[in-house]
């Protein structure tokens, strides 16, 4: 049976559960691990029983609240591991214990108290590891084989159903000495585990694991059932992609269980059991982040189910299997709102186009399945991370034109988790500018930065006039915020952004690469999932559309100039057009004083779409906000000729339009929509 074949095509899929390890203690661990089964739709658990730990203070307490806490909502398959210190050969978990009955004798006395929770016992973890158990003090297996034999006899007269911990490495030789120990008469499954390309580098794939093993059993004539008890794949170089991959080809196993490790990362201020950090690697095997951020696994599963993972067509990296050189435009972030209608625009031009997304934020993979249904072939996908530098380089290699939008674009995110904000904005920008100095002919590159280079303007005096702040200097009134404004990094996202922002500014001077920068106002219009982030215009239609209240930091007269976003992208086309002219400048890019517009305002116009005022709520001002920013864009209309062709009547009701139809609701009548773009707008006086 062919590994490739789909879960279709093979025998049933096996019972998925989850690993997850719980340190005495760890209450809220325990809650949130019940919580996220929930929302996985996972019934399954398997967790460890420590036999040092249930003998030290408040050690049993511990397992008494643990397993009936799990086993009221999952059931659990409890692994029984780890030698009391006190009475191993050698002063360590991992050590033979002196007397080789008192395994039993412990399983026997836990049976007593909670075997009404569990149904089988899983004997040990990983014995063929010499950091889970060390076989350099058991020539022959032999102690091995009797402490765990008898194990297994007395568990089986408890009424239990046996479980031999785990292979790791997956090793029949191994499976053979304890078959010839005798061990396995009293087993009724066989665990293995695998960590493909992680701890396992010479991997050749589940069906070869699988037949390797069943080879054994075979020959013994074993009936017990064959279970995977630990897979898993470490994201620490930021390839969540592989994970997703990884854990749909140990579906396809042929076993009757697979158990996928884990949750959570590990907490990095933490040991392992092999040390603190002696190999990173250990950290990241979870489906969410020790932060609790979800990885992609982690999101698909929740959302579409595991079975439907197979069907996730649009997930995929086709520079692994492409053999064309033909080149294309890359779009780092391309299944992002702006990526998707830049990624539009040019495939309905007839081009090709790569979009590299880690698809991290919510709603992203539905632009990508639209761009993958709509334009087929024509589109390139790479799910890869801006961080991974060997992923970076490969998209590269093709690119022919390049634009940079790949980015953590919120501020409240910046402030709590700075070191992520950086590595993505930051370590990532280099990670490009890299890849395209690498290159034979380096393709120009358009850089999105951001307004909050200029920090909070907090030298600009500003007034208060009913619904909305005008600048007090007239000049800026009239113009906008220019490019001569002196740079001031506020907030971690501000520095972040900043420090990307001059390196593509110096990459360009220093190595005579053609490189400009956007440093983009709000942008907003069709395929756009905002929240109160980053996507604000969105973020307010999404809820009058679905009739929520919204929340405003600050009072709400801060006033943007908004761009739709059709016309940012007449923008990236005409800044790659005019790339020898423009190349190493920085350009303010957003809607111009003709498109201002503040909260308040907006919520009253989208309450007209809506039929009835939008209920607000107000909280504090957050680091760096800004009560007035409006883009001065004439140096980039002065560059290129261009020029917003959406006012913000029009740019707002399109998006409106578009957030209805998707949602498969009416759009509002007094939506007067223009199907051809128009004239330039006249510039308007702001007070």
């Amino acid at each position: 049976m062919s590994i490739e074949k789909s879960i279709e095509n093979r025998k049933a899929v096996p019972t998925i559960g989850i690993v997850e390890w719980f340190r005495p203690g760890e209450y809220e661990h325990v809650k949130q691990t019940l919580a996220e089964l929930k929302e996985l739709g996972v019934t399954d658990l398997r967790t460890g029983v420590s036999w040092a730990d249930y003998y030290t203070e408040g050690g049993k307490d511990w397992y008494n609240w643990l397993i009936p806490t799990l086993a009221k909502e999952v059931t659990v398959l409890p692994c029984f591991l780890y030698t009391p210190p006190s009475i191993g050969e050698k002063p360590r978990t991992s050590s033979p214990p002196k007397d080789r009955k008192a395994y039993a004798d412990f399983l026997d006395v836990f049976i007593t108290d909670l075997g009404e929770h569990f149904e089988w016992v899983e004997l040990w973890n990983e014995p063929n590891n010499q950091v889970e158990y060390d076989f350099t003090l058991d020539y022959g297996w032999n102690k091995f084989a009797e402490m765990i034999g008898g194990a297994a006899y007395w568990c089986q007269q408890r009424g239990k159903k046996t479980l031999l911990g785990g292979m790791s490495p997956i090793d029949p030789n191994w499976l053979h000495v304890m078959f010839e120990h005798g061990v396995m008469q009293y087993i009724n499954a066989i665990g293995m585990h695998g960590f493909p390309y992680v701890f396992d580098q010479q991997w050749d794939g589940w069906e070869e694991k699988v037949l390797s093993v069943r080879a054994v059993m075979d020959k013994f004539d074993c009936k017990a059932e064959l279970w995977i008890t630990e897979a898993g794949f470490s994201t620490w170089q930021h390839d969540e992609f592989k994970q997703v991959q990884e854990f749909k080809l140990a579906m396809q196993a042929d076993v009757d269980r697979l158990y996928w490790y884990g949750l959570r990362d590990l907490d990095s201020s933490l040991p392992t059991v092999a040390g603190f950090h002696l190999d990173d690697r250990e950290y990241h095997f979870g489906l969410r982040k020790a932060d609790g951020t979800p990885k992609l696994l982690y999101r698909l599963w929740a959302k579409y189910g595991v079975q439907e993972l197979e069907n996730l067509q649009h997930v995929k990296c086709t520079s692994d299997t492409a053999v064309s050189a033909e080149p294309y435009t890359l779009i780092t972030g391309g299944a992002g709102f702006v990526g998707t209608n830049l990624a539009k625009r040019l495939l309905e031009e007839g081009k090709r186009v790569m979009v590299f997304d880690s698809l991290s934020r919510d709603g992203v993979e539905r632009n990508l399945q639209w761009l993958c249904d709509t334009y087929g072939d024509k589109l390139e996908v790479h799910v890869g991370d801006i961080r991974d530098l060997q992923s970076v380089r490969k998209v590269m290699k093709n690119a022919n034109e390049v634009f940079h939008f790949a980015a953590q674009v919120a501020v409240t995110t910046s402030l709590d988790f700075p070191i992520n904000d950086f590595e993505i904005n930051a370590r990532g920008i280099i990670n490009v500018l890299e890849a395209i100095r690498e290159q034979d002919n380096p393709p120009p590159l358009v850089f999105t930065s951001t307004n909050k280079v200029y920090g909070g303007l907090e030298d600009l005096k500003f007034i208060s006039n009913g619904s909305r702040y005008y600048p007090a200097d007239e000049n800026i009134k009239e113009n906008g915020i220019s490019e001569k404004r002196p740079l001031d990094f506020h907030s971690p996202y501000g520095c972040s952004k900043g420090a990307a922002d001059q390196y593509v500014i110096d990459y360009a001077r220093t190595y005579n690469l053609p490189m400009t920068v956007f440093r983009m106002s709000c942008i907003y219009g069709p395929h756009q999932y905002g929240n109160e982030d980053q996507g604000w215009v969105a973020h307010f239609a999404i809820r009058a559309i679905e009739g929520k209240p919204v929340n405003i930091y600050g009072d709400g007269k801060q006033v943007r100039d908004i761009l739709f976003v059709e016309d940012l992208v007449d923008a990236f086309l005409l800044a790659q057009e005019h790339m020898a002219e423009i190349s190493g400048q920085a350009f303010n890019i957003g809607g111009g004083p003709e498109n201002t517009v503040s909260l308040l305002e907006l919520l009253k116009t989208i309450g007209k779409y809506r039929g009835e005022e939008i209920p607000l709520s107000f909280g504090d001002w957050r680091p760096g906000d800004q009560h007035y920013y409006v883009s001065d864009t004439r140096k980039f209309q002065e560059a290129t000729g261009w020029y917003p062709k959406h006012n913000v009547q029009q740019g707002v009701a399109k998006l409106y339009q578009w957030l209805c139809e998707s949602r498969g609701l009416k759009a509002p009548v007094i939506l007067k929509l223009s199907s051809e773009r128009e004239e330039p707008v006249k510039k308007a006086a702001l007070a």
